[in-house]
């Protein structure tokens, strides 16, 4: 372990993937929605209503409840019906499809590997989940059975502010106590491991096979190690840290 004493962990892509494979659609998406009537709907359109849900959602900075979120989301799916009013989606489907996409904890599901590494590393480290999430994102993890082995979560959401932004790095360093040279930052976007770089802060990008050619050629300017799951993210701490 040498000086290292507490790993700052991403979520997303990392610990877990959303159960529909697209982060856009919840697990019962497609029982709420017709699907036929979705798919009858061109790609084009579908993608750019999305796109403007996602806009949305992405000018509201602070949500520090779930409430909040559940409010914001439902805004979310206003604004898919209103661009796809072929979906006919009524009052009741606005209220299943967002709690659907808030409150059902089932919404992301865990990689086997976290299962067998994630009790090891909160052995022999202080741990903090740092995502670019929302409040819900702490259910989930209460749901699948892994909250109590974080000593902190910091959520995006929460605080007003996104990764690369220093007061996510800054704030995950400070709830376990400890300083920028006692950690390790894990994320699968080798730009937010950048800005943990800038800090001070030693990154590791954790790439399972899906970053572009492109990203690989920066990664290797940046001086970033990489690993591909988490049994080799913990042979690498054994043997570098």
């Amino acid at each position: 372990m040498g000086n290292i004493k507490g790993l700052l962990i991403d979520s997303g892509r990392v610990l877990n993937f959303a159960a529909t494979g697209d982060w856009s659609y919840s697990p019962n998406f497609f029982k709420i929605v017709s699907k036929d009537k979705f798919n009858n709907i061109s790609k084009d359109k579908r993608d750019e209503a999305f796109r403007k849900a996602w806009s949305y959602i992405n000018s509201i900075t602070l949500m520090q409840t779930i409430e909040e979120e559940w409010k914001h989301f439902l805004e979310f799916f206003i604004i898919i019906k209103n661009e796809l009013p072929e979906l006919e989606i009524d009052d009741k489907i606005l209220k299943l499809l967002t709690d659907d996409f808030v409150l059902n904890y089932d919404k992301y599901i865990f990689f086997k590997d976290v299962f067998e590494v994630l009790p090891i590393l909160n052995q022999n480290y202080k741990l903090c989940l740092v995502s670019d999430a929302w409040p819900s994102l702490r259910n989930v993890y209460k749901k699948a059975g892994f909250y109590d082995y974080f000593d902190a979560i910091i959520i995006s959401s929460e605080i007003g502010v996104t990764k690369p932004n220093e007061k996510m790095y800054k704030t995950a360093i400070k709830s376990l106590n400890l300083t920028s040279n006692e950690v390790i930052f894990i994320d699968d976007n080798p730009k937010n491991c950048e800005g943990a770089l800038n800090l001070g802060i030693k990154s590791i990008v954790l790439n399972r096979n899906t970053l572009s050619r492109s990203y690989i050629k920066y990664i290797k300017k940046s001086n970033l190690h990489v690993v591909k799951d988490m049994y080799k993210l913990e042979k690498l701490l054994l043997k570098e840290f």
